[in-house]
């Protein structure tokens, strides 16, 4: 559920919402003050998508107060209890490839370690199969043929949070990130406002959906007209954005409106604003701040009511100290600024956008998705983002027909994307997986003292202790200690 925001904005002054995994929130009399950082993060782990059943809404889950997490199948459930001292979240997921015990993931010595002993099909993480070992904020969990995600996060509440409870402008804007979440509020609530809005963010970002999600929020009963400036010859940009008379130059053999009056009380979305050349940004300029349109080939200005929002994958900053884009143009297009995450870093509402994606094509309950073709689908960088994305899915659904999509259905930079590695070793050994006692952390932070009072001799630990050396091997390998580790400690 998108939180409200940190703040009320001064909605006239200049703003910039940059997503880079938080959100950093500045104006042009505070630059450098942002909100990362201010808030504690908690691991998160996210059910995030579902490879027998695609339209099976993902869920967050908190992890800030438990202490193993159990996996099985079964009716869809999520519940919190306490149980021989520890607090465990139970998961049951309908997936027909897990066993009705399948796996877990215990907290100790700050990790999150997983411990799958019996389960018939195992557990991958990031693709690769195990029996144990640690797993760390952005990797990938593969239980059956279900997809799990460890992130962070600085929100706590809800604990447990299912997607149809999120809040969005529109369903491709839907995200389990708070931050991420946090900027889209701003957006909605700067909508009914007449202020300009810039949307940054690499190719396929999405950034023509925001444009439209706010226009839908405006209230503008005008249209929603979309522009792309990079697709228009520079002999014919002014008379495309601002109209012409006829007879104005050859070929004009009738009066045109352009895009600027077409979207008379409604939006104008200029993408790729950033290939405009200077000419045409000055024309631009004054629409903006005269509220009127002069067309070519005419004297008289007509008045217009719109709203422009903006977009560019370029660093327009840095084409004004170029000289390449005007600075008086950029403050008038830069009321607000939103920089849109790439998909690479938003692989916490992969499964969201998959759905998303899915639910548009022909026969979407059919469609399954096996944990090999699952696991690649959320390793990859998704270098052309969402549009990606989407071609990706649209090709292999198409390739699949009524069979599961799998490695092969997947383009090839899809498929050799991270090759695994043959082995993995866990960090800490599967004896050291349940969590500590009282006494026993007692007992660790005793032998981390004397492992460096005596420099790593366990004869004379040992000794110290009246135990034999063989007890304390067995004491280290239990607590996950090892020599040489008490040396990276504070002896204070």
């Amino acid at each position: 559920m998108v939180q409200p925001a940190l703040a009320v904005f001064n909605v006239w002054s200049t703003q910039r919402v940059r997503y880079t995994g938080s959100v950093e929130t500045e104006t042009e009399a505070n630059a450098g003050e942002t909100t990362q950082g201010c808030r504690p993060t908690v691991h998160v782990l996210y059910l995030a998508f579902h490879g027998s059943d695609p339209m099976r809404l993902p869920s967050r889950h908190v992890l800030a107060d438990i202490d193993v997490v159990q996996f099985g199948r079964g009716v869809p459930s999520v519940s919190r209890e306490h149980r021989d001292g520890l607090r465990n979240l139970m998961v049951r997921i309908p997936d027909s490839l897990m066993s009705s015990v399948h796996g877990r993931l215990v907290h100790a010595h700050g990790e999150w370690l997983v411990d799958d002993p019996l389960s018939k099909n195992g557990v991958a993480i990031d693709g690769v199969r195990t029996r144990s070992g640690k797993l760390v904020a952005g990797q990938v969990l593969s239980l059956g043929n279900t997809i799990l995600c460890m992130g962070c996060d600085d929100r706590r509440e809800p604990l447990d949070l299912d997607a149809a409870a999120l809040a969005a402008p529109r369903p491709e804007l839907a995200t389990f990130d708070a931050a991420f979440g946090r900027a889209l509020e701003h957006v909605s609530r700067l909508a009914t406002e007449r202020i300009s809005m810039l949307v940054l963010g690499e190719t396929g970002t999405g950034k023509e959906v925001v444009a439209h999600a706010i226009h839908d929020l405006s209230g503008r009963r005008g249209p929603f007209v979309a522009v792309n400036c990079a697709a228009i010859a520079p002999s014919l940009l002014e008379a495309e954005l601002f109209g012409h008379r006829r007879g104005a130059f050859s070929g004009a053999l009738a009066d045109r409106p352009g895009h600027v009056r077409s979207s008379d009380h409604g939006t104008l979305f200029l993408d790729e604003i950033a290939e405009l050349p200077l000419q045409a940004q000055a024309a631009l300029l004054r629409v903006l701040q005269e509220r009127e349109v002069v067309p070519v080939g005419d004297t008289l200005p007509v008045p217009v009511d719109l709203r422009i929002v903006a977009a560019t994958n370029r660093d327009l900053t840095a084409m004004v100290t170029d000289g390449k884009f005007r600075q008086d143009l950029y403050a008038r297009i830069a009321g607000f600024r939103l920089t849109l995450p790439p998909l690479r870093v938003r692989r916490i509402d992969l499964g969201l956008l998959i759905r998303e994606l899915l639910r548009r094509r022909p026969h979407a309950s059919q469609v399954k998705v096996t944990w090999q073709a699952s696991t690649q689908l959320f390793r990859y960088a998704w270098p052309g983002n969402i549009r990606e994305l989407e071609s990706t899915l649209e090709g292999a659904t198409a390739l699949a027909r009524s069979e599961p999509i799998t490695l092969d259905h997947l383009p090839a930079e899809i498929r050799e994307a991270h090759e695994p590695a043959a082995t993995l070793t866990p960090s800490i050994p599967i004896e050291a997986l349940r969590p500590l006692t009282r006494k026993q952390h007692e007992l660790k932070r005793r032998l981390e003292e004397l492992l460096r009072d005596h420099d790593d001799n366990l004869a004379e630990v040992a000794r110290t202790l009246g135990k034999d050396r063989a007890q304390i091997y067995r004491w280290l390998r239990r607590l996950g200690l090892s020599r040489g580790s008490s040396k990276n400690r504070n002896p204070g």
